[in-house]
């Protein structure tokens, strides 16, 4: 199932990036989720996908390998994501968005009010600049994969949220792409209500629990 999602993201933002005049704009918003109706997918990407299956492994992870891209072993992934850590801070110091370490997994929480408008998959123009700092850190390093995952709050019926959170998470992924990172790294899922950070049952909690998240983990060789 995750190698299916994975596909049809790369063929989200491959979309995307043929249809969108203005990249930061939020124009030309997939209507749908990025599920079996989008094609498109590169043949690298539809490859490694196949080889995830065989192996059982991240299917991205085959594919970037393949396409060579060093992965990391031992000592040297705690380090590298040491580093990596560290300049997504010093970037993302006073735009609201949060940066957390979960072991050898970084995990960047962008809550609604910095993100979107509300209904709207638009990214908002001065987000951005953010989201502009954090592809420029994530083309520096490249030996990480991508998962974005976009959040609503439980008001509405699940299929809008669900739809819209999608919308939003291709959204994102869409701005960093444009920083040169290579697409077969993104994983992009809309998650809808699930997952809440927050109690729903209030104002305060609603505007955590609606948020993009962005985790990066490392490609072990």
């Amino acid at each position: 199932m995750k190698s299916n999602v994975i596909v049809a993201g790369i063929a989200a933002l491959s979309l995307a990036a043929c249809t969108t005049t203005n990249p930061y704009t939020g124009q030309g918003q997939l209507t749908n989720t990025a599920g079996g109706g989008l094609i498109g997918a590169g043949g690298g990407a539809i490859a490694g996908a196949v080889i995830g299956a065989a192996t059982g492994t991240d299917p991205r992870i085959a594919a970037l390998i393949g396409a060579g891209v060093g992965g990391l072993t031992g000592a040297a992934i705690g380090s590298y994501m040491d580093q990596q850590e560290a300049e997504l801070r010093a970037q993302l110091q006073g735009t609201g968005v949060s940066v957390t370490r979960v072991g050898d997994q970084i995990i960047l929480n962008m809550p609604s009010n910095i993100t979107f408008a509300t209904d709207s998959s638009a990214v908002q123009p001065q987000f951005s600049e953010t989201l502009i700092s954090v592809g420029l850190v994530l083309r520096k390093f490249n030996r990480t994969v991508v998962d974005v995952y976009g959040y609503t709050d439980s008001t509405g019926s699940d299929s809008y949220n669900l739809d819209l959170s999608q919308r939003r998470a291709v959204a994102v992924a869409t701005v960093l792409r444009t920083q040169g990172i290579d697409e077969r790294r993104f994983y992009i899922e809309g998650r809808g209500k699930a997952n809440p950070i927050a109690s729903n049952a209030t104002e305060a909690g609603r505007g955590q629990n609606r948020r993009v998240e962005i985790q990066l983990s490392p490609i072990r060789g």
